[in-house]
């Protein structure tokens, strides 16, 4: 009877470090609720994500767990500048270390520059839902295509103001401050 290949929705860390282990697939938008609340996925092609496991020597001796995630992905976001959908390639890698305790995760949180999460104490971790917070913190804060293919067109019904019209503009009074033909004081 041949093994099965770990699931991502459980994974045991521990053996998968060990092992050397690496998992590959595709989620649909179904599998990433939190994703595709806020960036729908583009068409049908789900993101492609990759894991591998490495177990490495500890300065103490006792072996440090490792998890690579990889993560690729095309969303649709509404541009910033024109509010038209845009497609956008999402890419996230990111290296994991795993510590026995919430306590010293915390502590190596601290003190080092990698990510340290604990290891769950019985039962798998949820390898997808890394995958999926990973995306989420790589989706842009203002998304905007680099030429908007048409301006933003002003409301219908908008009141336009001459650019020669410098008595409409709403700092004119201010302007004539500057100059020196304000209000006397």
């Amino acid at each position: 009877m041949r093994d099965r290949p770990p699931d991502p929705r459980r994974l045991d860390i521990r053996r998968f470090a060990a092992a050397g282990a690496q998992l590959a697939g595709r989620a649909g938008a179904d599998e990433l609720p939190r994703l595709v609340a806020d960036a729908p996925l583009a068409g049908d092609e789900g993101v492609e994500w990759s894991m591998r496991g490495e177990q490495r020597s500890g300065a103490a001796g006792a072996p440090e767990l490792w998890l690579h995630l990889q993560a690729r992905a095309r969303v649709v976001l509404p541009c910033q500048r024109c509010l038209r959908p845009m497609t956008l390639p999402l890419q996230a890698a990111r290296a994991i270390r795993f510590v026995e305790g919430e306590t010293e995760a915390e502590r190596l949180d601290e003190e080092l520059e990698d990510d340290v999460l604990a290891l769950p104490a019985r039962g798998g971790i949820d390898a997808l839902a890394l995958v999926e917070d990973e995306l989420i913190f790589a989706l842009p804060l203002v998304p905007c295509h680099e030429a908007c293919p048409e301006p933003l067109r002003a409301p219908s019904g908008a009141a336009s103001v001459p650019e020669g019209d410098a008595a409409a503009h709403p700092f004119a009074p201010l302007a004539a401050l500057k100059r020196g033909g304000g209000s006397d004081r």
